[in-house]
């Protein structure tokens, strides 16, 4: 069984390392069949899937989460109540993890894989992080975007990772403790990070212990 979950921070190159380690390993990469998955799951547009997943709704989360904390994140107006709670489509992204963990052959990007799959031994579980200003450096180089883009991007999609994970799983994202491996992937380049998971998730996939 070769799964690996990959939790990465704003600018660490995961989606660019996701791809290319499922590649390597043969198996599936699974980051856009997600909320595809979930919209199927709670039969909802795919729209309202993509608008309440965790890899890409920054805003949106930061708007809910105004309300749940009683705090101002910069929500210029309340959000409209959605026809399927928060909680419903975290459920249902989890049931989806679960389900793959079971067949054991992916690669994931986000979505709190590492957290819902903690405490499956044969999941690799790792994090891609880095000083924020090389994170922000290394997106400008590999979105093609400006700094200040860059910079706000890592504002907002970071600050919605971390309360995401605090708020539905009550855990720090960038505890080393819920992870296999922690690299530096704005200091290690990308295709040697790819390389050292290889290993690691071969290694893992063969552990007899």
């Amino acid at each position: 069984m070769t799964l690996v979950a990959l939790s990465a921070s704003y600018g660490a190159g995961g989606s660019r390392i996701g791809p290319e380690l499922a590649e390597r390993l043969h198996v599936p990469f699974l980051d856009r069949a997600i909320p595809a998955a979930v919209a199927e799951e709670l039969a909802v547009p795919f729209d309202d899937a993509e608008a309440h997943d965790e890899q890409i709704s920054a805003n949106w989360l930061e708007r809910l989460l105004a309300g749940l904390f009683a705090a101002d994140l910069s929500a210029p107006v309340p959000l409209a109540a959605p026809a399927r709670s928060a909680a419903d489509f975290r459920s249902a992204t989890e049931a989806i993890l679960l389900r793959v963990a079971a067949e054991g052959q992916a690669v994931i990007l986000g979505r709190a894989a590492a957290i819902v799959l903690r405490d499956r031994p044969h999941v690799l579980r790792v994090r891609l992080h880095g000083p924020r200003d090389r994170r922000i450096r290394q997106a400008m180089r590999l979105e093609d975007i400006d700094f200040a883009t860059a910079q706000q991007r890592q504002r907002d999609l970071d600050r919605a990772h971390s309360t995401y994970a605090k708020h539905f799983y009550n855990v720090d994202v960038n505890d080393p403790a819920l992870y296999h491996v922690v690299l530096d992937s704005t200091t290690i380049a990308l295709n040697a990070c790819v390389e050292m998971l290889v290993a690691a998730a071969i290694e893992l996939a063969t552990d007899t212990r």
